[in-house]
């Protein structure tokens, strides 16, 4: 073979790459519509890095522990902030039953959602965009600036605060979608706080119901009330080989508490448990919560963020809806002085979601990485 040869295959390659890099921008689902056999290789992972690179890997569901809404507003409530703490601490997930929202109301947020991936490309590239803090931003991968292997994913994410800003910047198709999510934010930020009051009483950062002062956990909630949400809509196509990639990679959230409406007919959220993944057995009509790194910030290190990580489905498409939720944009997230003694010595720095976004901009997220930069190196 000729070196001329050998120079002209190979330069074919790279300009075939290159224009492939280019497409795997454009999401999973596009290059799904075009038709797939295999997966493309920017989607392998790396052999050790795989689903199923031992056959104990994903052989076990896992039922979450669960919290029951109605019993934190009754009189079980002091029992369930101790299962509540329990889950946290051990699980850093459980599932919320009785959560109050209507059945309708998911509904119409899983069908809105749904219908805007069903949309043309065209349509759908409308919102695509760079700019990580932007208020509507259609995606793919986790990173797609910074991801060396692209995850089996597309988003839409909505920025929900305050509503009024940034609803003109929604998709207005399709046409029922603006309304949904309008509807399912408010719900969702209604559950959470309920939530974060019952975290705070579980920490006691406040005192219980009984004993508190109703100023003195008022202005706790204040600063909540007050806090960013972000939806974030999450569609996984059928995959070909889906022993070769994963939905979203090892990662942990950055938020307070994310809500999950996870898909109830397809299940693929997986989290690590006592040394191995283990994927979760969803409860019809339920939340899947968990910790996000800014409450292990606030807690000191005592509810911890938890890995998780997304499979794909060979025959079935994907959705999951997120409400991430935490403090406001603008402000630091620290370890509460309530949390810190001379036995448990502050372990993270101040951070706020500027440092978040800077971080997320120049690095690959993976695992728990963001909340790692932010830990402080104990003495002694």
């Amino acid at each position: 073979m000729s070196p001329a040869f050998v120079l002209e295959v190979q330069t074919s390659r790279e300009e075939e790459e290159l224009v492939e890099s280019h497409e795997y921008h454009d999401g999973v689902k596009h290059l799904c519509e075009r038709g797939l056999a295999k997966v493309p290789r920017k989607y392998i992972l790396p052999a050790l890095e795989r689903p199923f690179m031992s056959k104990k890997d994903g052989a076990t569901n896992l039922k979450l522990p669960v919290i029951d809404l109605a019993k934190l507003q009754g009189p079980d409530r002091v029992h369930t902030l101790k299962s509540l703490s329990k889950a946290c601490e051990e699980y850093g997930f459980f599932q919320l039953i009785n959560h109050g929202i209507a059945s309708e109301s998911v509904l119409n947020m899983f069908q809105a959602a749904r219908k805007f991936f069903e949309l043309p490309f065209e349509e759908r590239s409308k919102y695509m965009s760079k700019d990580q803090s932007a208020p509507v931003r259609y995606g793919t991968s986790f990173n797609q600036n910074k991801d060396s292997v692209f995850c089996w994913r597309d988003f839409l994410k909505l920025s929900c605060h305050p509503l009024s800003d940034v609803l003109p910047n929604w998709p207005s198709s399709p046409a029922e979608l603006r309304q949904a999510v309008v509807n399912y934010s408010k719900e969702t930020k209604s559950l959470y706080l309920m939530l974060v009051k019952a975290v705070l009483e579980s920490l006691g950062v406040v005192e219980k119901a009984e004993n508190a002062d109703e100023n003195d956990s008022c202005d706790h909630l204040k600063e909540f009330e007050d806090g960013s949400q972000l939806i974030v809509a999450n569609f996984y196509p059928s995959c070909p080989e889906p022993d070769l990639t994963l939905g979203m990679p090892p990662h942990s959230d950055y938020g307070f508490l994310t809500l999950l409406l996870p898909d109830e007919e397809v299940k693929g959220l997986q989290i690590q448990h006592e040394g191995r993944w283990v994927t979760v057995e969803p409860i019809p009509n339920s939340f899947v919560v968990n910790v996000g790194d800014h409450l292990e910030i606030f807690s000191n290190g005592r509810y911890s963020s938890v890995l998780h990580r997304v499979l794909v489905n060979p025959f079935k498409s994907r959705m999951s809806i997120a409400s991430l939720h935490s403090l406001p944009f603008n402000s630091m997230i620290r370890p509460s002085p309530k949390l810190i003694s001379d036995a448990n010595p502050r372990r993270y720095m101040d951070t706020d979601f500027a440092s978040f976004i800077g971080y997320m901009a120049s690095h690959e997220h993976k695992n728990k990485n963001f909340l790692e930069s932010r830990r402080l190196t104990q003495q002694g």
